[in-house]
């Protein structure tokens, strides 16, 4: 993400078009029934097609006389009817077995990191699409089974329809089903492995960060506070918020509006939700659906859950119970590389504008320094007894240092001080204390 700001130092989004769409697509990808749901529903709408097609078939080749060939098809039918009854009755039993390992398998990785990695798993398309194709797979062999006619030979010239294609269906199903069951496994013991998930958290984060909008203008003079909106919906957290639909109902009643809380925070039903600037507000119905509120945190309009995340992982592995500072290092390897991006970004309120340029919606965003107390405060805490991660604190510190331009030097340096003054009470030998406050890339290399 780039951005430009003004001489304030506020970000304000260019104009571009609305993303109806976005906030409907990362509720479907945070549910593990949708896809399934969709893939029953789709083998059933293909069984009735190849049905139809079969039936088709069967009576175009009666039609021509081709017996000796409908015989040919009709004992290819009679051999895979084998295989459609095997997979019929050995499909959900292999599904439970399977989901059954991968549910112990997220259960260690929670335990082992932190409960946030389990959304992980609900967001992974590779297990969705697997759900999907094992289920789509045992269903669409159950009707397989009922286009069957006659015993194991039917006679061809009293058969009215045979199952050709849908028995090629389902051999090719479950030969899809049997690569996505390596690659499902795959993805389940990668999500074990620390190294994979900071990586994906990261990656995610990142992600979220270049979503922000681009920062371009100078800060609009908002008035006073004219009005409030107040949250009615069941408490939750705030997970985001319907950019255009709040940009279209300000436009439409002349006012601008300032949200209250921000991207992460727990809303309680009567509190304000919505400031009013210029006017009264607008009517409930016209923003009805802009507040999206859930039982966690996204990282759809919320980039520091990021950081909250690698941050608890670090917090867990220093515990005295797991003991594991290597973990830690790993940890501060992805927040720094974070951080590295977000210090060339403006992190100032977001102006978002309608077509004419008007600002209608201002949104808050993590300033720099909130990004920087996230990342290393609670760390630092515990780390001062461990080298290890003590001097990659450091390194990681001075590489930011050389990034960040000379007003965001302030937070980097006052964590510095103070973590120098956390391993000087932590350590009362001269020798350890300058082993511990070496700056070292790898912890301890």
């Amino acid at each position: 993400m780039s951005g430009k700001s003004g001489p304030s130092g506020t970000s304000t989004s260019v104009p571009r078009p609305p993303r109806a769409l976005a906030s409907l697509r990362e509720r479907l990808r945070d549910t593990f029934w949708c896809a399934p749901a969709a893939g029953l529903v789709g083998a059933f709408a293909l069984w009735l097609a190849l049905s139809e097609l079969d039936t088709r078939i069967v009576a175009y080749l009666k039609e021509e006389g081709a017996y000796e060939e409908l015989g040919d098809l009709l004992t290819f039918a009679g051999d895979a009817r084998t295989i459609v009854t095997t997979v019929s009755a050995a499909m959900m039993t292999f599904i439970g077995v399977v989901f059954s390992i991968s549910l112990v398998a997220v259960q260690m990785a929670s335990g082992q990191l932190t409960p946030r990695v389990v959304r992980i798993f609900v967001r992974s398309r590779i297990s969705k699409l697997t759900l999907t194709v094992f289920l789509a797979t045992f269903a669409f062999s159950l009707l397989v089974l009922t286009s069957y006619e006659g015993g194991a030979e039917p006679d061809p010239h009293r058969v009215t329809s045979a199952p050709l294609l849908q028995s090629l269906l389902t051999l090719g199903l479950v030969g899809l089903s049997l690569l996505l069951f390596v690659a499902y496994v795959s993805s389940t013991l990668r999500l074990m492995q620390v190294g994979p998930v900071l990586d994906h958290i990261a990656g995610e984060s990142l992600r979220a960060l270049a979503r922000q909008p681009e920062g371009a203008g100078d800060e609009p003079s908002l008035g006073p506070v004219t009005a409030h909106v107040a949250h009615r919906e069941r408490a939750g957290v705030l997970r985001g918020v319907a950019v255009a639909r709040l940009v279209r109902a300000a436009r439409r009643h002349g006012v601008v509006l300032r949200l209250v809380p921000r991207t992460g925070d727990f809303l309680v039903p009567g509190t304000p939700v919505l400031a009013v600037h210029g006017g009264a507000a607008p009517p409930r119905r016209s923003l009805r659906h802009t507040v999206s509120v859930g039982v966690e945190r996204t990282l759809f309009q919320d980039p520091a859950f990021g950081l909250r995340q690698l941050s608890d992982i670090a917090l867990r592995a220093l515990s005295s119970s797991v003991n594991d500072p290597t973990t830690a290092v790993q940890c501060l390897d992805r927040i720094v590389q974070y951080l590295a991006v977000a210090v060339r970004l403006p992190l100032t309120p977001l102006h978002h504008r309608d077509r004419r340029g008007d600002v209608r919606l201002v949104q808050q965003v993590p300033g720099w320094t909130d990004l920087v107390d996230l990342a290393f405060e609670e760390i630092r805490w515990c780390a001062a007894s461990s080298p290890q991660v003590t001097r990659r604190l450091l390194a990681g510190l001075d590489d930011l240092l050389l990034l960040a331009s000379e007003e965001r030097k302030e937070a980097l340096l006052r964590h510095r001080v103070l973590l120098v003054e956390a391993v000087e009470r932590a350590v009362p030998e001269a020798a350890g204390r300058a082993f511990a406050l070496r700056p070292d890339r790898q912890g301890i290399g």
